[in-house]
């Protein structure tokens, strides 16, 4: 035991986790701070939160081409984990920025609704360095548990309560498929450590006949299916993204998802490697499945959160193709996509938090009509974001698809690639069914109640800057992607 503890303490290296170390400490200090504040005066804790997000992400960037690695191997900030991180903390901020008027709007101003993002981000960047399976899930719990209650912020909200509800039973039903694969993995290899799996699976070519490997594999993979929302793992998504406030929709689906990839890639990338050829096929299949499923079901909702609930389902299944081609163009492409993905999916629900009423309750499509002629500036945002989701130049969604599609043909699996051409043309239809009801439909409203407010301003125009510009001039990103890869 002494020898344990002796060799914890010389392999402690707290630069690994330095930027998140950081940012949980603002988180715990802003949350003595909200505590001490009065009701309803909240913009100062938002504007400290952004502050700490910044500082955050200078000291995470300090890092690129600096590996550290610490506490005996079970974290790693290297590019790669870096490179996710900072998705995390621009996902953070922009969501933050467009949170302060919405949650006084909605009469629910609680400072304590910012430390949640901020401890959500960090668990997020513990996942994304982590190369012990026992540290990816500590990350996994800390981001998870401040998510669940952030789903059902609005506790006098039926519909946000069953959100909180419905992520916290199935989050943990997830995460009881991902313990016991842990557990699994462990009995038949002696180590949690990703490296440490790699080697078993190179000094021993029969572990994919293996039956307690395999079914240790398949159960980890069904925890991190389960949080990158794919099929057929996504029931939870659908409700959960209508039901929570939409700042937090938006947050969801993009930082905790992208963390989720970070840690997927890890582990099937590395640990997995000699199972390339099984878990490509199984790749392959989810795939396709996760990309039909999302875009068929859309093609039926109303509801443009709903709406874009399941256009995030069919999003992972475009990501999940890179991680088919299992190349650098793919892996790196994935990279990319999810820093384009983060940027047009949080501007359009910044729209929305714009648009919406008190209650959210005209967040149809029946609630737009006529919002490009009552609010031009809003109408051409939405549509750039709509644009690069659908993948049309010369927005980021298209050079995002590009590049994942490109990988996927590198790879040899050609008609993978033109099903997600043809999942892309589906998508189309219900995408331009929003910019019908915005410029082809009479105003029924005149959208007095929106109130252009300066922070959800600067978050839809960075978002905008971030769509066009990667759209436009993408190779130096896709450069960064590329250094930053396993």
């Amino acid at each position: 035991m002494e020898n344990l503890v002796q060799e914890a303490i010389q392999n402690v290296n707290l630069q690994a986790i330095m930027p998140s170390l950081v940012l949980s400490a603002f988180g715990m200090i802003l949350l003595m701070i909200s505590v001490f504040s009065k009701r309803g005066r909240t913009t100062h804790v938002a504007w400290l939160s952004v502050a700490a997000l910044v500082i955050t992400g200078m000291i995470t960037l300090a890092g690129w081409n600096h590996p550290q690695s610490g506490f005996a191997g079970s974290v790693l900030l290297d590019n790669f984990a870096t490179f996710f991180s900072m998705i995390c903390i621009v996902a953070a901020t922009l969501t933050i920025l467009m949170s302060d008027d919405y949650l006084k709007r909605e009469d629910f101003p609680v400072g304590e609704y910012y430390p949640l993002i901020l401890f959500t981000t960090a668990g997020a960047m513990w996942m994304a360095s982590g190369t012990d399976l026992m540290t990816i899930f500590l990350g996994l719990e800390v981001l998870s548990v401040s998510l669940y209650v952030l789903a059902g912020f609005f506790r006098d909200k039926l519909s946000s309560n069953e959100a909180g509800l419905k992520y916290f039973f199935l989050g943990a039903f997830s995460t009881g498929f991902l313990l016991y694969g842990v557990a699994l993995l462990y009995g038949v290899t002696g180590t949690t450590k990703i490296q440490g799996i790699a080697a078993y699976v190179q000094a021993n070519p029969d572990a994919a006949t293996n039956t307690m490997f395999i079914a240790g594999g398949l159960l980890l993979l069904v925890g991190f299916l389960f949080k990158v929302a794919a099929a057929p793992f996504h029931m939870w998504t659908p409700d959960v993204y209508q039901g929570a406030p939409t700042p937090i929709t938006a947050f969801m689906s993009a930082g905790p998802k992208a963390a989720a990839f970070a840690a997927f890639i890890r582990v099937t990338i590395v640990g997995l490697e000699g199972m390339q050829s099984e878990l490509t096929s199984l790749f392959w299949l989810l795939a396709v499945l996760t990309m039909t499923m999302g875009n068929f079901i859309a093609l039926s909702q109303k509801d443009i959160k709903r709406m874009l609930a399941y256009s995030s389902i069919a999003h992972a299944g475009y990501a999940l193709v890179g991680l088919v081609a299992w190349n650098t163009v793919g892996l790196s492409a994935i990279m990319y996509y999810m820093l384009v993905y983060t940027f047009m999916n949080i501007g359009a629900f910044a729209v929305l938090v714009l648009i919406g009423k008190k209650g959210e309750d005209n967040l149809t499509l029946d609630g737009i009509t006529g919002l490009g002629y009552k609010k031009p500036f809003l109408g051409i945002a939405l549509c750039i974001f709509l644009f690069s989701l659908m993948g049309l130049p010369p927005t980021a969604g298209f050079t995002g698809k590009f590049y994942i599609f490109a990988g996927a043909i590198k790879g040899g699996y050609v008609w993978l690639a033109v099903l997600g051409m043809l999942n892309s043309a589906v998508s189309l239809y219900y995408y331009l069914r929003i910019m019908v009801q915005m410029y082809f439909k009479d105003p029924v409203e005149d959208f007095a109640w929106v109130s252009l407010n300066l922070p959800t301003m600067v978050s839809i125009i960075i978002s905008i800057v971030g769509v066009l510009y990667l759209g436009i001039m993408p190779g130096s990103l896709m450069q960064l992607a590329k250094l930053a890869g396993l």
